[in-house]
């Protein structure tokens, strides 16, 4: 029961059900190769750029060696007696730690020994160390003096891929288990140590470190865009401040000629390191992928600088840190972007504009996810945006690819009843598919199966159907054949177009020589009949040519491309005077096929509808190219010995009249009979036939249906079988037998 229920809904949903998975399970290994990383990595730089500016954080002051501190100097690096008298002017100043982002293991004479004066009085004065020894890069020791005083901080930073720094680090392991604090972590806990602030294990993870407001997760190695990144050490996401412009900034000169205000420095960090080009202490950072302009880079200095005001906005102002999403809830975001782009085209698959639908919404949807994540950026989370985007553009391509593939597969059915060039005509016109018609001249085609009715009724419907899609498919090949327009089936009847919606000169004769082959194809129909024990079919056909208008008729939920006008249904009447085997055409269509027909005969019909009487021409052969022609019905009529008496009663229309008349069977054939019988018969009028004899024929076996031929006497009519029951049958080919 639960099944039942469920199969209309999966089926209802099959597409989306097909793609997101797919498309999901595509994208997640796609992300765990790795190669979206960079693309990820990208993406996290623009929001970088794209951040509304931060005020400048006055705690830290930065004293910059610019190009032109360099030339003044006159030397580099400077020696340890200028350097000293620059710090002691900072000391002066009395900061909370003063940064010493320069390289100092060797002294550089003159005045050494004040250099090492000023390291030993200044206890607040962290200088650097590099500890990491690389290929293309060399570790490279602190001051002696500074390491014996433990007053030193690794400068050490983490470079993507890209060669980008967007990682910080506090601690760095080191040989025999050791721990060194990072550069920027110690000045920061200088600071924070003259508010009270101190390091103590975070109370929601004792492996994080918390200072004052902020916690500090440790990075990991799969965090955010990062696929296998390394996370050695403690490291964290740079939640960068900005630029150089975010801090308060001095050149080296003025702090020597005294040109800074007195309290500049006071209670602030100080940071002293290089900018200048020529010192080769740049790197490349999130503020490097500007797209219109070429990529600037960042002194190590102020990305140092960057770290310390993380550190203390988080430890003092509560600034949060960039934080990521598990793993699992990553890929449940990734699931559900796909779902989300396999649902909105789904959605609008039915939609008359459903492309330029489907194109608005995805960038719509896709312009949100963005913006979306652009906020949840600017409130401290890092969501990955680029898989997700592939999740969801790739589902809605997949459901767009998924809808072309069941509309080529539609259009191949279709095909199956209509020709490439009359779809092509349809589908890929601009005006194709837009309701209206048109006048124009087209050659109908109608065909019927003879008696089907009756077989139907002594059948199971599954024979049914196989006996009309037999049926259909060999007359669908010859029609296609002959560049005809299927318009529909009819039940056991095919309604062909012949100039609509594609016009050409030879329509009629077309439409002439398609009804010869679709009777000599009703011979190969038959034998497979046969092989599988179903009964012999006979078809009917008629054709007419005349004025009609074609075009998209309906409603904009539901049209069809059809003709309508008189002469069609002027074509349905023709074809009703026909028996199986037969063809009739309209004088109309004669005249304008203009081509050598063999013609068995002619009548003169008023069908109802019909203000004056029309010509009809039976037809059993086209010459000229086409070169068909029915095989002659030389069957002979056998006199039976003693009458076969009938009961008959005249159809109007597909009822029997209330009268009923007697006659006799006088002679027989396969197809036919002569029937003799004091009431006048007009010609191609049908009858009901009802078997006088012993034993009675079994209810529904009884009767048979016949057309009136032609006229052999005053009392005599040639009749023409339409349909008989099978027991009927056994009856007359007994009576056929010669004695």
């Amino acid at each position: 029961m639960m099944w039942t229920k469920l199969k209309p809904r999966i089926w209802q949903w099959r597409g989306v059900l097909m793609a997101v998975p797919n498309v999901t399970a595509l994208t997640i290994a796609l992300r765990l190769t790795g190669l979206l990383q960079l693309l990820e990595l990208a993406t996290l730089d623009q929001f970088f750029l794209l951040r509304p500016p931060e005020a400048v954080d006055t705690r830290i002051v930065i004293v910059e060696i610019n190009e032109a501190d360099i030339r003044k100097q006159g030397q580099w690096p400077m020696s340890d007696a200028v350097l000293a008298g620059v710090l002691e002017k900072i000391r002066q100043q009395q900061p909370r730690a003063i940064g010493l982002d320069i390289y100092r293991d060797l002294p550089v004479n003159p005045g050494h020994q004040a250099l090492v004066n000023v390291f030993e009085s200044t206890p607040n004065l962290i200088g650097v160390q590099k500890i990491s020894d690389t290929f293309d890069s060399s570790s490279v020791d602190a001051s002696p003096v500074l390491k014996k005083r433990h007053q030193i901080g690794a400068n050490d930073l983490p470079l993507d891929g890209d060669g980008k720094i967007r990682r910080g680090l506090l601690y760095l392991n080191l040989k025999n288990d050791e721990i060194l604090e990072s550069f920027g972590l110690k000045l920061a806990l200088l600071y924070l140590k003259a508010q009270g602030i101190t390091e103590q294990p975070a109370a929601n993870n004792p492996n994080y470190l918390q200072l004052g407001r902020g916690v500090f997760p440790t990075f990991e190695a799969n965090d955010g865009g990062y696929i296998r990144a390394d996370a050695g050490s403690y490291q964290v996401l740079l939640n960068y401040r900005g630029r150089i412009q975010q801090f308060t900034r001095v050149s080296l000169t003025k702090v020597q000629e005294n040109q800074i205000p007195p309290n500049l420095m006071r209670g602030k960090v100080v940071l002293i390191g290089a900018t200048a080009e020529s010192l080769k202490d740049l790197f490349y950072t999130p503020y490097s992928s500007n797209v219109l302009t070429d990529p600037e880079r960042m002194a190590g200095v102020t990305i140092h600088a960057n770290l310390v005001s993380q550190i203390l906005s988080a430890a003092i102002d509560g600034r949060p840190q960039i934080k990521t999403l598990p793993e699992p809830l990553e890929w449940l975001a990734i699931l559900g972007w796909s779902m989300i782009g396999a649902s909105l085209c789904w959605l609008q698959r039915h939609s008359g504009n459903q492309k330029s639908l489907m194109v608005v919404s995805v960038f719509l949807v896709g312009g949100g996810l963005l913006g979306g994540s652009f906020l949840a950026f600017l409130a401290g989370w890092w969501i990955p945006v680029v898989p997700s985007i592939l999740a969801f553009a790739g589902s809605a391509i997949a459901i767009t690819q998924y809808i072309a593939q069941s509309a080529a597969q539609m259009r191949k059915t279709i095909g199956r009843y209509l020709t490439d060039e009359v779809l092509a005509n349809i589908l890929e016109t601009p005006s194709g598919l837009k309701l209206g018609g048109e006048r124009r001249k087209v050659t109908v085609l109608v065909s019927d199966l003879r008696g089907f009715s009756a077989i139907s009724e002594q059948l199971p419907p599954e024979q049914v159907v196989t006996i009309l899609n037999l049926y259909f498919g060999a007359m669908t090949e010859v029609i296609n054949h002959y560049k005809g327009t299927i318009n529909e089936f009819m039940g056991d009847g095919i309604f062909v177009m012949f100039g609509a919606p594609i016009s050409r000169k030879d329509d009629s004769q077309r439409a002439i020589a398609c009804a010869m082959a679709m009777q000599l194809a009703m011979q190969q129909v038959n034998e497979k009949n046969q092989q599988m024990n179903l009964p012999i079919l006979e078809m009917g056909i008629g054709i007419n040519t005349g004025e009609v208008v074609a075009g998209n008729i309906g409603s904009q939920k539901r049209a069809q491309y059809t003709v309508i006008g008189s002469h069609v249904n002027l074509t349905a009447r023709i074809e009703s005077y026909s028996v199986g085997g037969q063809i009739f055409i309209s004088e109309n269509t004669r005249k304008d096929a203009n081509i050598e027909l063999k013609i068995a005969g002619q009548l003169q019909i008023e069908p109802k509808g019909i203000k004056d009487p029309v010509t009809i021409y039976e037809i059993c052969g086209i010459g000229g190219k086409y070169n068909l022609f029915l095989p002659q019905d030389d069957e002979t009529m056998i006199n039976l010995n003693q009458e076969l008496l009938v009961e008959y009663t005249v159809l109007q229309g597909k009822h029997a009249g209330g009268t009923v008349f007697r006659g006799e069977l006088v002679s027989l054939s396969e197809k036919g009979a002569q029937l003799q019988s004091l009431h006048s018969l007009e010609l191609l009028s049908n009858l009901k036939l009802k078997l006088l004899i012993e034993p009675e024929l079994p209810p529904g076996e009884e009767n048979l249906y016949a057309k009136v031929i032609k006229k052999v006497d005053e009392s005599v009519f040639l009749i023409r079988f339409t349909a008989i029951p099978p027991k009927a049958i056994a009856v007359l080919n007994a009576l056929c037998q010669p004695v």
